[in-house]
């Protein structure tokens, strides 16, 4: 009895491990983590093409917001700025035209033509998140982890790198006129209005 009863057991215990034992095709398993990968490229070719283009239309005046800024910043801030959290760096999609006053190898500076004040146009460093958060148009609840949502600002900053400067920085000469839409960063407490860094977004010449 003893004998038989041990023989039952091991039968039991090995018919319930058999059914906790499952096996998949590798290539489904592959399959399956593939298409869960997130593809930080092509959601910022998607921002960039399809959501951007509206932001861009709405983009406010520099020099506006500057003047704005200088006697309502309350109202300018809130207006115009955007940020994930509720710290005091907050972005800005800015809209401005002025003349070329100098090409240097990391930026251009420009005198906007309506107030004549210097601009800064990064063309060489390009880096952070300032074009992913002035539009207001990308939220973290849309990612399952930060790291996702840092590589779009790393994909829509190569889109720059790669799309809107090379042209520019070929053919810019001290003296043009120049257009740009750009994205700045500025502390709410302490806005240095003296020394403002456009990461540009759209690039003319004229």
């Amino acid at each position: 009895m003893k004998l038989i009863k041990t023989i039952l057991i091991t039968v039991a215990f090995a018919i319930v491990a058999w059914n906790s034992v499952y096996f998949r095709n590798l290539d489904e398993v592959r399959g399956s983590r593939v298409a869960k990968d997130f593809n930080a490229g092509q959601f910022a070719s998607t921002f960039w093409t399809s959501k951007l283009p509206g932001a861009v239309d709405k983009a406010v005046d520099l020099t506006a917001l500057t003047t704005l800024i200088s006697t309502n910043e309350k109202k300018a801030f809130d207006d115009h700025s955007h940020a994930l959290g509720i710290g005091n760096l907050r972005y800005f999609l800015v809209r401005g035209k002025g003349v070329v006053e100098s090409v240097e190898d990391d930026n251009v500076i420009i005198v906007l033509d309506d107030s004549k004040q210097q601009v800064v146009l990064a063309t060489e460093f390009i880096f952070g998140n300032a074009v992913r958060d002035a539009s207001g148009l990308i939220s973290i609840n849309e990612f399952t982890n930060t790291m996702d949502f840092n590589n779009v600002s790393a994909e829509i900053n190569k889109i720059i790198r790669e799309s809107v400067l090379p042209e520019f920085k070929k053919n810019v000469k001290a003296g043009e006129a120049v257009g740009f839409v750009g994205a700045i960063e500025l502390n709410r407490e302490h806005p240095d209005l003296t020394d403002i860094e456009v990461i540009p977004v759209q690039l003319t010449i004229h």
